[in-house]
């Protein structure tokens, strides 16, 4: 029913909780009355649903999209075997192995877990494994699935999309009369794809890495009517134990109803609209109700810690980078934080930017700063997740997985109006609505670096070193650069009102070689950090 849209997923998930236990309390007398009915016939075979491994891989800690699969999976009479987060390649094909899966599913949020299923599929190839994988997770693509990922494996590899189509590919993937068709058209269909992006690379036109150095956003500094505002403070602050009641009125409650996929049609897309809509809109109204009341049960037992840490510190751009200093002698350069540019030809295009573009120049003669913040609303989780898995419900565990990501994001939008009015203070008299807000009405941007005007995940490390977010904030990083907890933040700010944000896009070799040399890395760790970006 879910899958041909006749239930949808709360829904799903709701009857997963009812069904879970059931099971536990019939599973006993099952089993017993199995026992008893091989003892009479020996002949009898159990009936073996089909196995599913599904994992997080090695460095990753989100698994909101996972757990839902997992479940709805599970409600379709599938052994599903949940591996967890941070799964090595290893542990998952070693899984694999013991439980005789089936199929094994994986998946991933950030831009380094593409990489790593990428070497997940290459070590099954190796091993001999002669089952199907599903590609899932915000950061994937079919797209990526078909270039990168099929390639590399002699069996079916396919992208699933959502929690709604897994259940009808498992079907075809371990159906003896559809498997092989199945099969067969995926990979056509993913070898047409990659001779389109192949091509599609052919015909793009990019500028070398000077010529767009040349087109960068070129600023007066010394004759602008304001200069840069010098922050309140320098160096780092924590911001912990934040009460959470003070964070809900900045959530954003569009992403909320993605996560439950529930998608209202225009005009009535958008959270408050959504009730509206003729489809969903009682049922997003019934999960809203609900987590309302989850969301008063939170703030009110304080069952999960938001913390934060801010820092400001001068800074100046030299040519793509930008150089943070120790303090205002300006002398030594504590980190350098690097930027990537703009590469691909657009006809309607002026400018070719990078985010060094917003800070001033170190020749300038202008004294400018950046800021950098981490929060955090996740602390906690663990054992909240944990008092719902005790109870079989995993309609609750979700739901509390989906508000904590909502509150570290509302933690985060928060924070940016106090540092633009009173931390940085270089907008004291901005007056605006949440929903304003939420619409990025104010001056200044929050970068975040994984995101597409930064897509290089291992520029977290030059920000933890200046944040010290773990011993201060409790907020680690992943080998993979994943934040832990999972609810967590981060990224940059710059005040310049000339800032916004933009992707970078595709890249040329020109510009991935000089970012290595910049990195002190080789090329070939560059191509493999850039590899989502590489335009060649």
């Amino acid at each position: 029913l879910f899958g041909a849209g006749k239930m949808f997923l709360p829904q799903v998930i709701k009857s997963a909780r009812v069904m879970k236990k059931a099971v536990a309390h019939l599973t006993p007398f099952m089993e017993a009355e199995k026992e008893a009915a091989l003892l009479l016939n020996p002949d009898l075979k159990a009936t073996k649903p089909g196995k599913i491994v599904i994992a997080t891989v090695k460095g990753d800690v989100h698994d909101i999209g996972k757990n839902i699969v997992g479940v709805v999976l599970g409600c379709n009479n599938y052994e599903i075997v949940d591996l967890g987060v941070m799964c090595s390649c290893e542990k998952i094909l070693d899984a694999c192995v013991a439980e005789e899966a089936d199929v094994l599913g994986l998946s991933g949020l950030i831009t380094p877990s593409l990489d790593e299923m990428v070497t997940v599929a290459k070590e099954a190839k190796k091993r001999g494994l002669k089952i199907p994988i599903l590609i899932g997770g915000a950061t994937t693509s079919r797209m990526h699935t078909a270039v990168k990922i099929e390639p590399c494996y002699n069996y079916p590899v396919v992208h699933v999309l959502d929690a709604s189509r897994a259940v009808t590919v498992v079907g075809s993937l371990l159906d003896p009369e559809l498997k092989d068709d199945f099969g067969a058209d995926t990979r056509e269909l993913y070898v047409e794809m990659r001779e389109e992006h192949y091509a599609s690379l052919e015909e793009r036109k990019f500028l070398t890495l000077q010529q767009t150095r040349d087109k960068a956003m070129h600023i007066d500094w010394k004759n602008r009517p304001t200069m840069p505002i010098t922050p309140s403070f320098l160096g780092v602050r924590t911001y912990n134990n934040v009460p959470l009641d003070d964070l809900v009125p900045y959530i954003d409650w569009n992403p909320f109803f993605s996560v439950w996929q529930l998608r209202g049609k225009y005009p009535n897309r958008g959270y408050p609209r959504i009730f509206d809509d003729a489809d969903v809109g009682a049922e997003a109204k019934r999960v809203f109700d609900d987590a309302v009341k989850m969301l008063k049960s939170i703030c009110a037992g304080r069952k999960l810690q938001a913390n934060g840490v801010v820092g400001f510190f001068p800074a100046n751009s030299v040519g793509d980078d930008i150089e943070v200093y120790e303090d205002e002698e300006r002398t030594t350069v504590r980190e350098v934080l690097h930027t990537l540019r703009q590469q691909e030809y657009r006809e309607e295009q002026s400018q070719y930017l990078a985010m060094s573009d917003f800070i001033a120049p170190k020749g300038s003669g202008v004294k400018d700063y950046i800021g950098l913040f981490a929060v955090t609303a996740g602390l906690g989780m663990e054992a909240l997740i944990a008092s719902f898995e005790a109870k079989n419900d995993d309609y609750g565990k979700i739901m509390a997985q989906a508000l904590a990501d909502r509150l570290a994001e509302a933690y985060g939008e928060k924070l940016h109006l106090d540092v633009r009015k009173k931390e940085w203070g270089y907008s004291p008299e901005e007056d605006m609505t949440e929903d304003d807000i939420l619409k990025v009405k104010y001056d200044g941007i929050r970068p975040a670096p994984g995101y597409p005007s930064q897509p290089d995940h291992t520029e977290k490390k030059q920000m933890w070193s200046l944040l010290k977010a773990h011993d201060l904030a409790s907020i680690e990083l992943t080998e993979s650069l994943a934040m832990l907890p999972a609810a967590s933040v981060s990224g940059l700010y710059f005040a310049n009102p000339e800032s916004k944000y933009f992707a970078v896009g595709k890249i040329q070799k020109d510009q991935v070689v000089s970012y290595a040399e910049r990195k002190g890395w080789d090329l070939e760790t560059s191509e493999r950090h850039l590899a989502p970006m590489l335009g060649y």
